[in-house]
């Protein structure tokens, strides 16, 4: 991996990450640690890992401030994050991201019980974001080729958020970065 990439991810999320992850008890970076630990525990590739890790980019880059959706604010971090992954990643890294906001609405509207697992800041920032899929969103949804991706990435992110969960370091998920530049 190139140094100037590396130390571009460092700077983000270990400079920038340490900032309470919206009204849970964990930080950003352990978060991201925690959905790419998930994603390895289940033999997700390494684009997958890497997506499950640098997913929430986007809220580390935009000048909103903290928690715009407390604000009522939509940040868009998902198309944010995605551009910016998009500049140094392939379509399985970049694509996942864009599209696990997306994979929340589907969930909420395809599964029952999935609503209820959603933390208060992600039901929060479900309203803003659109809500529950229609019929022709959820086909829309379906007929794009890293959906499935998506949906297990959002899997990933909702389970990430374990105050007492242990996880390898940073570091340790950079090792996939070399497989899924451009």
């Amino acid at each position: 991996m190139s140094d100037p990439l590396r130390q571009e991810l460092l700077d983000i999320f270990v400079g920038r990450a340490t900032k309470r992850y919206g009204l849970s008890a964990i930080n950003q970076l352990q978060h991201a640690l925690q959905s790419a630990a998930h994603a390895e525990a289940d033999d997700a590739p390494p684009a997958t890992v890497l997506a499950s890790l640098l997913h929430d980019v986007g809220h580390m880059i935009h000048k909103l401030g903290e928690d715009p959706a407390s604000r009522g604010l939509d940040d868009v971090h998902e198309e944010l994050g995605a551009k910016w992954l998009a500049e140094r990643f392939g379509p399985a890294v970049s694509e996942p991201v864009r599209l696990h906001v997306a994979a929340k609405r589907y969930l909420c509207t395809v599964e029952s019980d999935y609503f209820g697992k959603l933390a208060p800041d992600s039901v929060r920032s479900l309203k803003l974001q659109g809500g529950l899929m229609s019929a022709d969103e959820i086909e829309a949804f379906r007929a794009n080729p890293h959906h499935a991706e998506a949906v297990r990435l959002r899997r990933y992110d909702e389970a990430a958020k374990d105050p007492r969960a242990t996880t390898p370091d940073f570091d340790h998920y950079l090792r996939h970065v070399a497989a899924c530049r451009l």
